[in-house]
């Protein structure tokens, strides 16, 4: 596994800020000016990449699929899958546009391909790495496809056991590529907090020797802060412009001033985590005087008198012996008169 990956500008890894991508998905509503200010709003948000969909509904679904229990609850029950898809298709021609506005405003493009002409689609438009959808992890030989252009996969894993997960990562390693990193993601829209399970992506990452990340379909923000504690190297969430808007995704998105907190957030907790090196900051150091203490005279101690251990305290400030010294003191002579209170030096001490 290599430490880091390299996505355009922006390493991804072990030391470097968490990715955090902006999961526009289908929330454009097939609309291009729609999908353009997605772009749009997500690079101010603070979002290091926008994430779309690129599929046709006849690839994804046969006419007779039924909804998803979650699209079935906020888009119309009487439509199927395939004419709800079909209408959050975005045209080929609008990617040029999307991928342009993308690199002017320097934020990462990425988008899901759902069938192998998708994948080649996309690959012509120098995408930087291909984003997998929990569905299509099981589909080895779709897997193999991307990872034969040895790009960046992000594979995320809902719905998945362990050892489809084990079979999915040995597929890409197969095709020649050691590029993967697996989200840990709950497939419901919205999903419960209890479901998120997080502790499985850290067994993903120890176990299979990957990088990994979390795609977060929670309804706070408590899950996300909580992978990237744990390491996550990518965090995901849906966006969209308004939730009221029609679609199977808006309702479990998050709005541009709610994922501006979740970056704003995630960048503190990176703060807040540090090195793993313990040692004093900056500003503990100048504490550091007031805040430790020195041995100290309990009470006047005459010169040439044996120093006893009830003649002495510990107390602030750390300007004179150490506390760590107090056995060499005891049983050795004041050297001069020691007042009550002083903080006691070598020079005072025989």
């Amino acid at each position: 596994m290599s430490k880091t990956i390299k996505l355009g500008r922006k390493t991804i890894g072990k030391g470097a800020p968490v990715f955090i991508v902006a999961e526009a998905g289908v929330n454009h509503n097939g609309d291009t000016e729609l999908a353009l200010e997605l772009v749009r709003q997500a690079k101010k948000t603070g979002a290091d990449c926008v994430k779309f969909q690129t599929f046709k509904a006849e690839t994804v679904t046969s006419r007779q699929s039924p909804k998803a229990a979650y699209q079935l609850k906020v888009t119309d029950p009487k439509e199927s899958q395939f004419e709800m898809l079909k209408k959050l298709e975005l045209s080929e021609s609008v990617y040029p546009r999307i991928v342009s506005l993308c690199r002017e405003l320097d934020i990462q493009f990425l988008s899901t391909p759902y069938h192998f002409n998708d994948v080649d689609f996309l690959n012509g438009l120098n995408v930087g790495a291909f984003k997998v959808a929990s569905g299509q992890l099981v589909e080895s030989p779709f897997l193999k496809y991307i990872a034969k252009l040895n790009k960046p996969i992000i594979l995320s894993t809902g719905m998945s056991t362990v050892e489809e997960i084990r079979e999915a990562v040995e597929a890409v390693r197969t095709a020649g590529n050691d590029q993967v990193i697996l989200l840990q993601c709950t497939t419901n829209y919205p999903s419960a907090i209890e479901d998120a399970n997080l502790r499985a992506m850290v067994s993903m990452r120890d176990d299979l020797n990957v990088l990994v990340g979390y795609s977060d379909h929670t309804q706070s923000h408590f899950s996300a802060y909580t992978a990237v504690a744990l390491g996550a190297v990518i965090v995901e969430k849906h966006f969209t412009l308004d939730r009221t808007l029609p679609g199977p995704d808006h309702s479990s998105s998050l709005e541009p001033d709610e994922f501006r907190n979740l970056v704003r957030g995630i960048r503190e907790i990176e703060k807040a985590l540090g090195s793993p090196m313990k040692k004093p900051t900056a500003a503990e150091l100048k504490n550091l005087t007031g805040m430790r203490r020195s041995i100290a005279a309990m009470k006047g101690i005459p010169a040439g008198m044996i120093i006893r251990r009830d003649d002495l305290v510990f107390k602030r400030p750390a300007t004179g012996l150490q506390p760590k010294m107090l056995e060499e003191i005891v049983g050795k002579r004041a050297k001069k008169d020691i007042q009550k209170d002083t903080i006691l030096t070598e020079e005072l001490i025989e």
